[in-house]
């Protein structure tokens, strides 16, 4: 099934900002070969106009995406970014009852990649830093294992630094993987939100993004509201009212 069209949230003559779909790649990629559909190209064919990728979010994640509009603008969103001049903020599912919050410090080595070129970088440890907070928490009747009942939470987290899939290592590193990550997850919990909620997504969504504006420097933010999938999923685990309102959908 493809991934629904994006959608644009945001745009002046600097920067534009779209919601990303769970599924959608940011551009084109050997690793998928197969794919057909590309965040960099639809922005493109939408605006009718060069665009300029700043940052990146995994395919499997969606939310908040930003593309430049000139060259000016693309270094300065490139440098502030950079610099770490970029609050960044994300809603995710974990397995078990994540702590009230806390501060995840654990250096990650650069994971290779033979594609990007860091397949032979150094891969000595580089800091990496996320704040986390829990949001809501729930206890399903659903045996998982040796356990009578599952346990989920929903967690708002804050990178301070931007090492690759530093999201989903972290809460790995925390023992409270992201629910549908495939390669740093739980396969049973995985398979139980499949099989229950007919949900087989990643659940982590870049909600937010507070930047200093490449036109006038001063801090300008954005959100994504979530998608009608993740809003009918926190639904049914009773967690609408413990997402911030700037980030559900707007109402039909």
């Amino acid at each position: 099934m493809s991934a629904p069209a994006i959608a644009i949230l945001h745009r002046d003559d600097h920067l534009v900002a779209v919601a990303k779909p769970a599924g959608l790649l940011v551009h084109r990629s050997p690793i998928d070969r197969h794919e057909t559909r590309f965040a960099l190209q639809e922005v493109r064919d939408l605006l009718r106009r060069h665009v300029y990728p700043v940052h990146r979010l995994d395919k499997p994640t969606s939310g908040l995406l930003l593309f430049a509009l000139t060259p000016e603008a693309a270094r300065s969103l490139t440098d502030a970014f950079a610099a770490g001049a970029v609050a960044k903020r994300y809603l995710a599912v974990a397995r078990g009852i994540v702590p009230d919050d806390g501060v995840i410090d654990h250096p990650l080595t650069e994971e290779p990649d033979r594609f990007d070129g860091t397949e032979g970088a150094n891969r000595l440890p580089r800091e990496a830093v996320t704040l986390y907070r829990r949001l809501a928490a729930t206890e399903l009747p659903v045996a998982t294992g040796r356990y009578p009942t599952s346990r989920y939470s929903l967690v708002l987290l804050e990178p301070k630094t931007g090492r690759r899939h530093q999201l989903r290592r972290h809460l790995k590193h925390l023992r409270h993987p992201i629910i549908g990550d495939t390669t740093h997850g739980e396969g049973r919990h995985n398979r139980l939100f499949r099989e229950q909620f007919a949900c087989g997504r990643l659940l982590l969504h870049a909600a937010e993004l507070t930047l200093p504006h490449p036109a006038s420097g001063r801090a300008f933010t954005i959100s994504a509201p979530i998608d009608a999938g993740l809003l009918a999923l926190f639904d049914r685990l009773g967690w609408r009212d413990a997402v911030p309102p700037q980030w559900l959908p707007p109402a039909p």
